[in-house]
C-alpha cells in the first residue's frame, strides 16, 4: 500500500508508489491501482494492431476485425458472450484504431476473472461467424453511407488526403470506404487476426476494488500462456512532411444548407517535446472558454460561423492539428480569411500573460476532475504507459504545465502552423468557393 504523505493522507494523484506495474514473460504489460471506495473494477488497454498493418485496398480491415471479436468465438457464440456480460452487470467493448486496438470493460470486483476470460477469448479465439460478421458489415456500410452525406465528415476525410502523403495511414479513414469494406472476406479477416494479434506490446490497466497483486495474478493466469511467434513488429510510419504550399478542395454534397470547413496541418506526436506547448497554443486558439480566439472572432464578433474551434490530436505519430467551422455557404471565404488572421496572429506574436495563465489554470484544474472515476484513472494510466510518460507523470503535470512560457507557445505554433501553407477542405452546397 502507498505510504501516507506528510499530512497523513494518501496522495490523491496516482503515482509510482500506488501503481503496480509488471511485464509478463509473453510481453503483456499489466498496471493496477487499488480503489476500495467502490465495489467495481475497470479494465482499459490496447493491443499492438491497427490500420497501420492494412493495405489501402483493404482499408477498414483492422477496424472490422476488432469490431467482430465480440461477435462470437470458437467456444462462445454471440448470445452467450452478451448473456454472460448482462448476467453479471458488466460491460466490455473493443475497437480498432490506427496504431492499436483498444478495449474497455467494467464489472464488480468479484467478477473480474469472468471479464478477463471473456476478453482473452475474444482477442485469442474469434470465430468470425458469417451471420454476425455480415450483420456488422452492414452496420459499417450504413455508417459509411451516412458519413458520405455529412459535410463535416466529408471535409475531414478530404483534409486527411490533402494533408498527408497517399502512402501514409493517416491519409485514410480507419473505417475504410464502401468499396474496400465490401471486398473484405471472412478468410482475410481470420488471416489478419492470426498474423497480427498477439501479446507482445499489449497493455492492461486494472483500477478498482481489487488488490494490485491479485489483479496482476489474474491477468497472468488468464493471458500469460498466450503466444504468437508470427506477430510482426510495428512498422515505422512514413514521413509526414510540413506542407510546402496550400492544398485545397471543395466537395459538393447535395441537399445540404451548411458548409463545413476543415483547415490544418500535420501536428505534433504525443512524444514531441513541445506537445504540451502546442496543446496550450491550441487551447488559446480554439478551445478555452467559448472556443478560444476562433470562437470569439469568427463566431461571436463577426457572426460568420455556427461553430469554430480547433484540435491538436497528438498520438503515436504526427496527428493532424485542425481547425473546424460550420458556416452559411455565402460566408465560406470570409470565414476562411478570418481563421487565417488568427493563425497569423498566434504564429507572429506571443500570447498574453493573462491568456497563458488562464489556460494553464484550466489544464491543471481539470486534471483532478478527470481522475474522479476509476475510468478516468485507468485511462490516464494507459496514456502514461502508452507514451512512456513515467508513473509519476500526473504528480509532475502541474509543474510541467506551469513551466511553459509564452515563448514556448509561440515556438510551437510557428513550428506546426502556417497561414500560407495549409490543407483546406470544404464540403457543402455548390457555389461557396
Amino acid at each position: 500500500m502507498p505510504e501516507p504523505t506528510m499530512s497523513g493522507k494518501r496522495n490523491a494523484l496516482p503515482g509510482s508508489d500506488d501503481i503496480a506495474r509488471e511485464v509478463l514473460p509473453n510481453g503483456i504489460v499489466v498496471l493496477a491501482r487499488e480503489n476500495f471506495t467502490t465495489a467495481s473494477v475497470v479494465i482499459a488497454g490496447s493491443l499492438n494492431v491497427g490500420s497501420l498493418f492494412e493495405t489501402a485496398d483493404k482499408a477498414g480491415l483492422a477496424s472490422f476485425v476488432a469490431g467482430s471479436l465480440l461477435r462470437g468465438t470458437r467456444t462462445r457464440d454471440f448470445d452467450t458472450i452478451h448473456e454472460t456480460l448482462e448476467g453479471i452487470g458488466a460491460s466490455l467493448g473493443i475497437g480498432g484504431g490506427v496504431h492499436t486496438t483498444s478495449f474497455n470493460g467494467k464489472s464488480l470486483a468479484e467478477d473480474l476473472p469472468v471479464l478477463l476470460d471473456l476478453l482473452s477469448d475474444a482477442v485469442r479465439n474469434p470465430a468470425f461467424p458469417a451471420d454476425q460478421t455480415e450483420r456488422l458489415r452492414g452496420e459499417i456500410l450504413t455508417g459509411l453511407r451516412i458519413r458520405a452525406q455529412d459535410t463535416r465528415s466529408v471535409a475531414n476525410e478530404t483534409f486527411r488526403k490533402l494533408a498527408y502523403p497517399e502512402v501514409h495511414p493517416y491519409s485514410r479513414s480507419t473505417q475504410g470506404e464502401i468499396n474496400t469494406v465490401s471486398s473484405i472476406t471472412l478468410d482475410e479477416m481470420a488471416a489478419f487476426h492470426q498474423r497480427h494479434y498477439g501479446p507482445r506490446g499489449m497493455i492492461i490497466v486494472i483500477v478498482g476494488a481489487v488488490k494490485t497483486q491479485d489483479a496482476i495474478r489474474q491477468v497472468r493466469d488468464i493471458l500469460g500462456d498466450w503466444h504468437n511467434p508470427a506477430q510482426p513488429a510495428v512498422p515505422a510510419l512514413p514521413d509526414a512532411p510540413a506542407l510546402p504550399e496550400t492544398r485545397q478542395q471543395f466537395t459538393f454534397v447535395p441537399g445540404k444548407t451548411q458548409s463545413d470547413i476543415v483547415l490544418g496541418w500535420p501536428g505534433p506526436s504525443r512524444f514531441a517535446p513541445d506537445y504540451q506547448a502546442a496543446n496550450l497554443a491550441n487551447s488559446i486558439l480554439g478551445v478555452f472558454g467559448m472556443m478560444g480566439r476562433l470562437g470569439k472572432t469568427v463566431r461571436e464578433d463577426q457572426g460568420l460561423a455556427y461553430y469554430s474551434s480547433s484540435r491538436v490530436n497528438g498520438g503515436m505519430g504526427p496527428g493532424p492539428w485542425q481547425i473546424y467551422a460550420g458556416v452559411n455557404p455565402v460566408n465560406v471565404k470570409r470565414a476562411i480569411d478570418s481563421i487565417l488572421v488568427e493563425i497569423e496572429r498566434i504564429t507572429s506574436e506571443p500570447v498574453s500573460e493573462d491568456d497563458l495563465a488562464d489556460n494553464k489554470a484550466n489544464f491543471t484544474g481539470r486534471l483532478p476532475l478527470n481522475l474522479e472515476s476509476n475510468e478516468g484513472v485507468a485511462s490516464s494510466i494507459l496514456n502514461i504507459e502508452t507514451y512512456n510518460l513515467g508513473l509519476d507523470y500526473l504528480r509532475q503535470y502541474a509543474d510541467m504545465i506551469n513551466a511553459i512560457t509564452r515563448e514556448d507557445v509561440l515556438a510551437a505554433a510557428r513550428k506546426y502552423l502556417s497561414p500560407r501553407a495549409y490543407a483546406l477542405a470544404v464540403a457543402g452546397p455548390e457555389g461557396e468557393s
